[in-house]
């Protein structure tokens, strides 16, 4: 008999129009909320994903600089030691002159 009553009780929920619209009004509260969740949570995601990104780019960023300096640093010590390699081989040349021109001024003395 209880049981009975119970269901008689919920067929006569919608005794007016207006318990139907605050039925539909609290679904779609709860719609939107869990819309909402699911929204805030994908774009939780989508900036977790995006700082992930920007730190690979920039430690990416960070071993190109730091290759490009060892590259500069290279080619500046490279360059020093040119200056150098080139004033040896200027000298080199002139001993190498001046002994040809020695050897050639012996043979046209023997002559």
């Amino acid at each position: 008999m209880r049981h009975t009553r119970i269901i008689i009780k919920y067929l006569y929920m919608f005794e007016t129009s207006k318990d139907f619209l605050n039925i539909a009004i609290g679904a779609a509260v709860v719609g939107i909320a869990g819309f909402s969740c699911w929204a805030i949570y994908y774009m939780a995601r989508i900036l977790q994903q995006v700082f992930k990104g920007t730190k690979d780019m920039r430690d990416r960023l960070t071993k190109l600089d730091d290759l490009l300096k060892t590259i500069k640093e290279k080619f500046e010590h490279s360059t020093s030691y040119l200056l150098l390699i080139s004033e040896g081989v200027k000298k080199l040349v002139e001993v190498i002159k001046e002994r040809t021109g020695e050897k050639d001024k012996g043979k046209k003395k023997g002559k």
